[in-house]
């Protein structure tokens, strides 16, 4: 489910690449979240218990997308 994820300090962002789909942006999560995240044995487990629908997020629409129907 989950691809990769990256935590920035700073702005206590999270974000979260997802396989076969996008990335998603989510604001205000403690690193405590994110390091629960990385040792999980699930880390989807983890985000749907979590993090869905706990945080603010949005889409980044900034990944480009290949495949039929995407733009060139």
């Amino acid at each position: 489910m989950i691809d990769r994820a990256a935590f920035d300090d700073d702005a206590h962002t999270l974000t979260i690449s997802f396989r076969q789909s996008t990335k998603y942006v989510y604001y205000d999560v403690p690193a405590a979240i994110f390091e629960t995240l990385c040792k999980a044995a699930s880390a989807g487990t983890v985000f749907n218990e979590q993090i869905k629908g706990h945080y603010r997020c949005r889409r980044d629409t900034d990944r480009r997308r290949y495949g039929p129907g995407s733009e060139t």
